[in-house]
């Protein structure tokens, strides 16, 4: 079994992913593999890539015989990988140098997932800030829903620990980063690494910036939620039933936000 494996859910992302790419290729590590599952892209984009990165045998592919979704492309990429360790990395997103080798050394051996401070970038991935709210969570909090988004990119977990999960929803066509990072932190710790190895493209296209796709990003993290209460036996939440609550994100957020509650999340 390889040590590592690369994860790349792909549709019409050509352009983007040679920026991706070319951080792949300056890893400081680099025994690992790269899964690419193409969401049936409707123009030569997947063609390119696969030329693009011939000489590569790293490199894995495998196409949807049609457009599936985001949930269903990143379940099988997760199916397809042979790593003890995974990660994904969106097409038009990229790594630094030594994020896989700075992520295999902290994952000690109680530790299931790893994830990282994380640069926003504009279209040109060139860095505009370090994205805020990264920051190290308490392990074993039954009522921690990432709603501020502690935990995110770059993020890597071990195979093991999300054999023992019911896998990514494959109905979900948004939030499915949500969706993996609570179930994988019910099954044990999550170890923080406080520097940038990973740069967040800022483009109109991004699933979590066009105003289009905005609603239904809304009804798919509504749903982590739900289903989240329910694996723990949640039934209400500050008070209130959770089947009484219209916008589980927005509340969760407002009654996690209090002055007391910023201050225990720094000290932290």
């Amino acid at each position: 079994m390889l040590p590592f494996s690369i994860l790349i859910a792909h549709y019409n992302n050509f352009e983007y992913f040679k920026d991706c790419y070319e951080s792949l290729l300056k890893q400081t590590f680099t025994d690992f593999e790269i899964i690419i599952v193409d969401d049936h892209s409707t123009d030569d984009s997947f063609e390119k890539i696969r030329q693009f990165t011939r000489d590569d045998k790293r490199v894995k592919f495998h196409k949807n015989e049609q457009n599936r979704g985001v949930g269903f492309t990143k379940r099988k990429c997760i199916e397809l990988a042979s790593g003890e360790i995974c990660g994904f990395v969106d097409p038009d997103d990229a790594l630094a140098e030594n994020a896989i080798e700075l992520s295999i050394q902290n994952h000690k051996q109680n530790n299931v997932v790893t994830y990282s401070k994380f640069l926003l970038c504009d279209n040109d991935l060139k860095p505009i800030k370090t994205f805020p709210h990264a920051r190290a969570v308490k392990n074993g909090d039954k009522r921690f829903f990432n709603v501020f988004l502690e935990a995110n990119h770059f993020f890597t977990f071990k195979r093991s620990a999300y054999d023992k999960t019911s896998g990514i929803n494959q109905e979900l066509t948004s939030a499915v980063d949500q969706d993996l990072y609570l179930k994988l932190y019910e099954t044990g710790k999550f170890a923080f690494i406080k520097e940038s190895l990973y740069f967040y493209r800022l483009h109109d296209k991004g699933v979590s910036q066009e105003k289009s796709k905005k609603g239904k990003l809304n009804q798919n993290w509504q749903q982590v939620i739900l289903d989240t209460a329910k694996r723990r036996n949640i039934t209400s939440l500050y008070g209130k039933k959770i089947e009484e609550i219209n916008n589980l994100p927005e509340f969760i957020l407002k009654n996690q936000n209090t002055f007391f509650k910023k201050i225990q999340r720094k000290l932290q």
